[in-house]
C-alpha cells in the first residue's frame, strides 16, 4: 500500500515523536528517583509528568508512530485505568498498530465498566473491522447508530462495514446519511469514493476524491488515495503530482515507480484490483 505521511516527512515526524517519548520516559525515571520530593509536591509532579506523556503520545500518533503511541498510552492507562478517554486512545492506537484483538479487549473491558454507549460501540465496531470480523462489526455499529442516529462518524463507519461485505447499496445510503449530518466531510467523501471504486465506478470515485481534497481538513491519506486511483486510471503524471505534495522525495520516487507500473498494466489490460484505504487506515489498521 502506498506510504502516507505528514508533510514534514516520516523521518522528521518519527524523530520528533521519539524525542518526545524519550523525554516522557526520562521524566518518569526522574520522578521515580526523586524519593526525597516533599509529599505536597508529588501530585503536581505527577500531573506534570502525565501531561508530558500525553503530549508525547499524541505527537507519536500524529506522526504515525503507533508503536510508540501504544507504549506511552499503556503506561498512562496503567496509572489511570478508569480514564475512558485514555483507554479509547489506547484502543485506537492498538488498532492502528495492527493489534486489533488487543484493541477489542480494551474496549470490551470499557463496555463492561461503562455500558454499551455509542462512542464505545463505535470504537468496538472499528476494532472488529480491523480484525476482519465484519460479521461482528455490523451489528455493533447498528447498535451504535440506534444510540446516536445522526452521528456522522458512526454512519460513515457503518458504510465501511457494508462495503466490507459487498453491500454497496447499503453502504451508499450510510454515506449519504453521514453527509447530511456532516456536509462535505472529507473523511466521509473518502470512504464514499472507495466504495465507488470497489463497485467498479472509478470515474465517480475520482470525482468524489477530488471533492474531498478540496476541503481544508482533507488528510494526506485522502490525496494519496486519489493518486493511486489516478494511476489505476492510467494517469501516472497526475498521480505523481499528488504524491509529491505530502511525501518526501525518496518515498515519492518509490511510489511513483509503482504508479507507473500500475498505469502501464491498466493501459494494457483490466485495471489492477487495488483498493486504497478508508480514511484513517494506516499500517493495516481499520478506519479512524
Amino acid at each position: 500500500m502506498v506510504g502516507m505521511t505528514r508533510r514534514s516527512g516520516p523521518k522528521a515526524a518519527r524523530a520528533s515523536g521519539r524525542r518526545m517519548a524519550l523525554l516522557a520516559t526520562v521524566a518518569a525515571g526522574l520522578l521515580l528517583a526523586g524519593c526525597n520530593t516533599p509529599p505536597e509536591a508529588k501530585p503536581e509532579a505527577n500531573a506534570s509528568l502525565q501531561a508530558a506523556q500525553l503530549q508525547a503520545a499524541k505527537q507519536a500518533e500524529a506522526s504515525y508512530n503507533y508503536a510508540d503511541a501504544v507504549s506511552i498510552y499503556q503506561g498512562l492507562h496503567a496509572t489511570n485505568p478508569d480514564d475512558t478517554e485514555l483507554s479509547l486512545s489506547l484502543a485506537r492506537n492498538l488498532r492502528f498498530a495492527g493489534q486489533a484483538q488487543s484493541a477489542i479487549s480494551v474496549v470490551s473491558q470499557l463496555i463492561g465498566k461503562h455500558g454499551r454507549t455509542a462512542p464505545l460501540l463505535t470504537e468496538l465496531g472499528k476494532a472488529y473491522l480491523a480484525a476482519d470480523q465484519d460479521n461482528l462489526a455490523l451489528p455493533t455499529l447498528l447498535e451504535a447508530k440506534a444510540e446516536a442516529p445522526n452521528d456522522w462518524e458512526i454512519l460513515s463507519t457503518l458504510g465501511v462495514a457494508y462495503d466490507y461485505q459487498g453491500n454497496y447499496a447499503e453502504a451508499r445510503e450510510a454515506y449519504a446519511q453521514a453527509l447530511i449530518a456532516s456536509p462535505s466531510n472529507p473523511t466521509v467523501l473518502n470512504n464514499l469514493a472507495l466504495s465507488q471504486a470497489s463497485s467498479g465506478d472509478l470515474d465517480g470515485a475520482i470525482a468524489t476524491l477530488q471533492q474531498a481534497i478540496d476541503q481544508p481538513a482533507a488528510s494526506a491519506q485522502t490525496r494519496q488515495n486519489l493518486a493511486l486511483l489516478m494511476a489505476i486510471k492510467g494517469d501516472p503524471d497526475s498521480a505523481e503530482r499528488l504524491a509529491r505534495k505530502d511525501l518526501p522525495a525518496d518515498v515519492a520516487d518509490n511510489n511513483n515507480a509503482y504508479f507507473r507500473m500500475i498505469s502501464a498494466a491498466a493501459k494494457g489490460a483490466a485495471a489492477p484490483s487495488l483498493v486504497p484505504q478508508p480514511a484513517g487506515q494506516s499500517g493495516g489498521s481499520a478506519v479512524q
